[in-house]
């Protein structure tokens, strides 16, 4: 790589010579195969010659590389910089850390030992979590989300004291609800609620409390298929698709990706997972890695075909990853979340004037789904379409036809019979 960037056989020498040298063209290489252009990579190459520099004043080697040491050298950098009449830059930083990264995935330098959270609350989760997934096999995502609750009961009942959980009692799980369960959605309340009671059992089974006051979390009562599906209209949702600028490749990426949820209706967390392997051009089919560890194939519909070359041919770079959808801007990943998605999704409704109550990968499913019933497509169809596992679940969008629901519902009767 270097041989690339710089043309006389002395400088290329120069480079290679240090202690940086033997691994600059892989590092290079690597950073070319992310998408950062020849002249940010010559940027990073100055930062990394006075790191290089800096190392061999002062005596280190590559095994004392260390994020401490990377602060002293980039502080020492700042000071002689702003002798100069220089500030410290963005670019060193990225330049020194990405080295650092690389040559811990290279094996070089020892990776990060990270520091043992030894607080009464840490060591309370580790063990909680470690219950959770032997009792209960849960995944660490899901984890995510009990802890934040579980932490908010305990920093309010115990605040910075010690705590003591022997001296729960049901009274606090009463005032806890009473002060945050109306303030949120019945589904959040729900997700409280089994947190709470998971908790207690853990503790009674643990010999933290005497007795179980998993009893004394209430039920909330939610009625099933309460609500109605959030969608758009389809005359909406093609102006959320043509938002998308088809001559820039942000917006080919972007309506690409529309388009794969409208017609299929795949979730977030499944654009984000897709990979070129996954679509079989010569079937015209999808394989798509869907929730809770299923995998299934969906037919490939010709305008979400032809979006995806149109994508994949002038916009997706050559990288390492085999992700499908990958960030604009260097370094060249896959989409990192599927908040990701739903922000994609959101700034096309800003561009189409659009401001629905629900933003994200599910009001484009539920549009799908309604428009198809709309289209006299049965309940069984939409449920294979939306790859439901329970048919009961599709059940909620027998309810979007609401002048048809008028046309068979009776009139609430008043007293004496009299309308």
């Amino acid at each position: 790589m270097l041989d690339h960037l710089f043309k006389a056989p002395h400088a290329i020498e120069r480079w290679r010579s240090g202690v940086l040298g033997p691994h600059l063209d892989l590092f290079l290489r690597t950073i070319s195969d992310l998408g950062y252009r020849p002249q940010t990579i010559k940027g990073w190459l100055l930062v990394l010659r006075d790191l290089q520099g800096w190392l061999e004043c002062n005596g280190f080697g590559l095994s004392d590389l260390e994020e401490s040491l990377l602060e002293r050298f980039l502080d020492d950098r700042k000071r002689r910089r702003q002798r100069e009449g220089k500030a410290r830059t963005v670019v060193g930083v990225r330049a020194v850390y990405g080295l650092l990264d690389h040559l811990r995935q290279q094996g070089i330098v020892a990776k990060a030992r990270s520091p043992i959270d030894r607080s009464p609350l840490a060591l309370i989760r580790r063990r909680y979590d470690e219950y959770l997934r032997r009792t209960r096999g849960l995944s660490s995502a899901t984890l995510s989300r009990y802890w934040p609750i579980l932490k908010q009961f305990l920093v309010e009942r115990f605040g910075n004291g010690p705590i003591r959980l022997c001296q729960l009692t049901p009274g606090d799980v009463s005032a806890f609800l009473l002060r945050h369960a109306r303030s949120i959605s019945p589904g959040s309340a729900k997700l409280m609620i089994t947190v709470l009671r998971s908790f207690f059992r853990f503790l009674f089974q643990e010999g933290e409390t005497k007795t179980d006051l998993s009893g004394a979390v209430p039920s909330i009562r939610t009625w099933w298929l309460a609500g109605l599906p959030k969608y758009l209209k389809p005359e909406d949702l093609q102006r959320v698709i043509d938002s998308c600028n088809d001559d820039l490749p942000v917006g080919r990426r972007d309506r690409a990706l529309l388009l794969l949820i409208a017609r299929l209706g795949l979730r977030a967390s499944e654009v984000m997972a897709l990979e070129l392997d996954d679509i079989d051009w010569q079937e015209g089919v999808l394989a798509v890695r869907g929730k809770g560890g299923y995998h299934d194939r969906l037919p490939l519909p010709v305008d979400v075909g032809h979006a995806l070359v149109a994508y994949l041919r002038q916009d997706r770079p050559p990288c390492g990853t085999r992700r499908v959808f990958l960030r604009t801007k260097a370094p060249r990943r896959g989409l990192g979340h599927p908040s990701t998605v739903s922000t994609i999704i959101s700034r096309a409704l800003d561009r189409a004037g659009l401001d629905p109550p629900l933003k994200g990968a599910h009001l484009l499913r539920h549009s799908l789904a309604t428009g198809m019933l709309q289209g006299g497509a049965s309940m069984t169809k939409i449920g294979q379409i939306l790859r439901h596992r329970n048919p009961n679940t599709t059940e909620i969008y027998a309810k979007v036809d609401i002048d048809d629901l008028r046309s068979i519902a009776r009139v609430w009767p008043t007293t004496g019979g009299a309308r």
